[in-house]
Parts: C-alpha cells; structure tokens; sequence
C-alpha cells in the first residue's frame, strides 16, 4: 500500500510540474529531475531505490516503440551513415576515452571498472533527445538524426557494458570474439524485431477493426519483441526500434482511423507519465547514492564528477566535427548524395549528448560482486553517471535553446513547402474528383457546398494571394468563427442536458463529433 501511495504521489508532482513548464518554458525532463533531488531530501520521507531490471523491462520498450513509432523510417534510413557514426562510433569513442580519463585521474580506478563506467554514460537518452528538441525550429534531418542516434545507441552501450563487466569479472577481453558477438546480438536482434513486427502486422490484417484490440496490440508488441529478443540474449533494444519502425510504416494499412485516434491518445497519456516517472526518480536516486559513498570526501566527489562530465561533452564534440566533413571529404559519392552540412547545425548535434535513465539502470544495476571479490569502486560508478546526467541535462538542457537562436538556426522552408504542395495536389485532385463524378448528379448549390472545403483550403495554400478570393487574415476569420461555433454547440448541448431535453447516449455522440471537429480547426489554424 506504500509503495501504491508513493506512486500516485509522484504522478501528481510530475502531472503539477509539467504544467510548469509550459509556463517557464524550460524542458520537462530538468525540472523533474532537480525535483526529484529536493524531494528526495525531504526529512522523514522513505528514499526510493529504482529497480534497474524495472527499468529495463517496464519503461525500456514502451519509451523507445513510441520513439521509434513517431520515426519516418525513409528519412531514417537517408540519414543512416550519420546516424551509425553516432550511434556506434561515437559510443564506443566515448566509452574508450571516458576510460582513459578515469583511469590516470581517478585514484584506485582499473581499467576494467574505467571501460564499465564509460560503457555506461556513452550512449545519449532517447527521451531527453526528443524533450529537449520538442517544440525548437529545427530542420527535420537534425531532429531525424538525434532521435535515430538515441533509439539505436542504447544497444550499443549496453553490449559494451555486458563486455566491460565480464572483462572485470574474469580479467581477459578478446577483441575479435566481442566483434563478432555484437554483429550477432545486433543482427538477431534486428531480425527478430523484424519478425515480431510481421507477426503483429499479420495478427491486425487478420482481426476485425476495434480500437481497444488495436491499442491493446500496440502495447504487446514492444514488450513481446523485447522479451523475446532477450530470451535469445540479443539485443532487446533493437529488436524494439526495428518492430516500431516496421509496424508504424505500415500503420495506415493495419489500422482504422478510430483505433489511430484511440491508440494516439492512450499512448500520448502513459508515455507522458512514463518520462515522467522516469526523470522524478532519477532524481531521487540522489539522496541514495550519497548514502552508500563514504570514503571520498565531498570535494573530492565532485571534482571526479566534473571531470568525467566534462570529458563525456568535450569527447562528443570531438567526434561529431571530424564525424560530419571527413566523410564528405573523402568520398565524392556522400558529397553527391547528401545535402550540404552545415556548421551551425553540426554544433546543435554536438551539444546535443543529454544522458538519461538507461545510463542509471546501467549503474545500478551493476552486480555487487566480481567473482569473489566485491564490484570494484561501484559506489562511485554510480555516483559519477548521475553527475554526468545532471550536467548533461541541465547544462546542455537549458542551453540548448539560446544556443539554437543565437545560431538562427530556423526550420527548413523546403520541408514547409513539401507538406504545402502535397496537400495543395490532393485538394485539387479531389475537386477534379468531384467534378467528374458528380457534376451531372448534384445541383449546383449542393455541388459548390461539396466543393467549398476543398476550394478553401487551396486558397489558404496559394502562393499567389492575389488569385485568391480570401486572403490569408479572411480565412484565419473564418477559421476562428468556426471554433467560436463549435464553442456555442457546446455551451447549447449542455443546457439542453440540465434541461433534461438530451440522452446521455446522443450528449456524447455529438460531443464526439465537436471534438473531431474543432481538432481539424486547430491543426488548420496551425
């Protein structure tokens, strides 16, 4: 019953502060983690102990299929040189030179628990990288690349560190064996997200169509492909983004439009709650992490943790430039087929390595024992990774903003063009539509009401505001007279419900179709 109370605590505290956030503008996943800290420092309440295999197995596979699901797999798949080099070659950079910092700076530390602790912090979080970039004017192929780089590094900084452990446990590391037991974890574990994807595919076409089952099944399949990914000891990770980018390619086939409502509405609530929990409990594993630290002074504490933050930022950036021009410098081949590379967007990639709760889970979940003998210096492997996400989060977090306007970097106008031109083809394509199929069977009042809609919109769309009828403020009008309608049937349905006049069955049918309603006039005010 405690650990139930505790939890609707903490729901109501990360439901109270991110309605602040709106309102001081400054991402989520910060404000919830110094949260976390005051809290955790409150006298008299119990300290909370996360739970890696909690982690890993509850909040992993939903966070990362949503991520992957909200991915377009052809902008992914463009960007895959770009996103592998970070993905990989930079993981396993970081989680080399971490080591060699903590090795010749830190007192007592091996090598073998120097590789584990780089393993640990080298892979940026999945969730921080999609709050951080929420809501910034930045072009799509950025955003592509930090959201690809995050859904696919966790595999890598998690086979690292399964590499790193055993190297401390028995003292022998055998490189070529380790190559080619990480192609094989990964490669399985993308043919079987691939096949758990196919199977989930299958079990959609077969079913009825009914929004509960769907959404239901949405949830199955991350935590089916991950389960059984790691039954196979493969990448669990991977076999989750695979099946999430599979399934959403194809999600318009699979699925109708009262499950897509239904299943985006449910996902968008325990996804928010998930970050949520996951960014207040972070910070409160800072109360217990000080508790089992003893030996080190405090000063000693926080100048090893600003050293290993300070490498974990300084190695990205060192890698990201070289990263993004030698390529383009060696090959014609990458200079024909990619767009140019810009520096102010290679410096937003760069500063953009906020770590995150798989490099806690990681920490914490090392095993108290190496052998015979105790974990060597575990305390302060843990100690160390929560310094590096609370600098990485807050320092680069909370710049990450004023460094993308002092840049002036702005969304891509292309990008803006193509949806443009894709829904200025489908308006006229269907006005086409309308009038050869129903110009001899409708009056000409009922034919100019059928078109209006779409006559409208491509009024909104012309470049050329002096052909239209409407300029762009008369249609933004007739748009917000729309709403303030809707708001009037609104406020007459419920007067006709205190008047009795009106069945609780009708009441919410109409109101359904108000909310589906005044939903388009919002996305066309947009």
């Amino acid at each position: 019953m405690e650990n139930i109370f505790t939890v609707i605590i903490l729901l109501a505290v990360v439901t109270a502060l991110a309605q602040m956030t709106d309102k001081i503008r400054v991402p989520y996943p910060i404000l919830l983690v110094l949260a976390g800290m005051l809290i955790g420092f409150v006298p008299g309440l119990p300290h909370i102990e996360l739970d890696p295999d909690l982690v890993f197995l509850i909040f992993l596979p939903p966070v990362l299929y949503a991520a992957a699901w909200t991915t377009s797999w052809p902008e992914f798949k463009a960007a895959r040189r770009s996103i592998s080099l970070l993905a990989i070659g930079c993981v396993l950079f970081t989680t080399t030179m971490v080591a060699v910092v903590a090795y010749y700076w830190i007192p007592e530390f091996g090598w073998a628990e120097a590789f584990v602790l780089g393993a640990i912090i080298s892979p940026p979080d999945a969730v921080a990288a999609t709050a951080a970039t929420q809501g910034l004017n930045l072009p799509k192929r950025v955003i592509t690349i930090l959201e690809g780089e995050s859904l696919v590094n966790d595999a890598t900084g998690l086979i690292a560190y399964r590499y790193a452990i055993a190297t401390t446990a028995t003292g022998t590391f055998i490189f070529w064996l380790a190559t080619i037991n990480f192609f094989y974890v990964a490669g399985v574990g993308i043919l079987i997200g691939l096949a758990i994807g196919y199977l989930f595919y299958w079990i959609h076409r077969m079913t009825p169509d009914n929004p509960t089952a769907d959404t239901t099944l949405t949830f199955l399949a991350p935590y089916t492909s991950y389960l059984v990914a790691e039954h196979f000891h493969t990448s669990g990770v991977l076999s989750v983004v695979t099946c999430g980018l599979f399934l959403s390619w194809f999600s318009s086939e699979i699925i109708n439009h009262e499950s897509r409502l239904q299943a985006q509405f449910v996902w968008s609530t325990v996804i928010f709650l998930l970050n949520g929990l996951i960014f207040i409990l972070i910070g409160l594993q800072l109360p217990v992490v000080l508790d089992n630290i003893k030996e080190h002074s405090l000063w000693s504490l926080l100048w090893y943790g600003f050293l290993v933050s300070l490498a974990t930022i300084v190695v990205r950036i060192l890698w990201v430039f070289p990263g993004a021009y030698l390529p383009r410098w060696v090959s014609r081949k990458i200079r024909e087929n990619e767009p140019d590379t810009n520096p102010r967007l290679v410096t937003v990639v760069a500063w953009s390595g906020m770590r995150g709760i798989v490099s806690l889970a990681a920490a914490l979940a090392l095993p108290l024992m190496s052998g015979d003998k105790p974990f060597p210096n575990r305390d302060l492997i843990i100690f160390l990774t929560f310094c590096v996400i609370f600098a990485t989060l807050v320092l680069q977090g909370l710049t990450l903003r004023p460094l993308i306007r002092w840049l002036g970097i702005k969304a891509d106008e292309r990008e803006m063009r193509h949806e443009q031109d894709v829904r200025m083809h489908i308006a006229s394509t269907i006005i086409e539509h309308i009038e050869e199929n129903y110009a001899l069977t409708l009056t000409d009042k009922v034919l100019g009401q059928v078109k209006a809609k779409y006559e409208i919109q491509i009024q909104r769309l012309r470049k050329d505001d002096t052909a239209a009828r409407l300029s762009p403020e008369q249609i933004r009008e007739f748009l917000n007279v729309q709403r303030d309608l809707v708001a009037t049937e609104r406020r007459l349905l419920i007067t006709l419900k205190k008047q009795g006049r009106i069945n609780d069955e009708a009441m919410r049918k109409i109101e359904h179709e108000l909310d589906l309603e005044e939903s388009r006039l919002l996305l066309e005010l947009e």
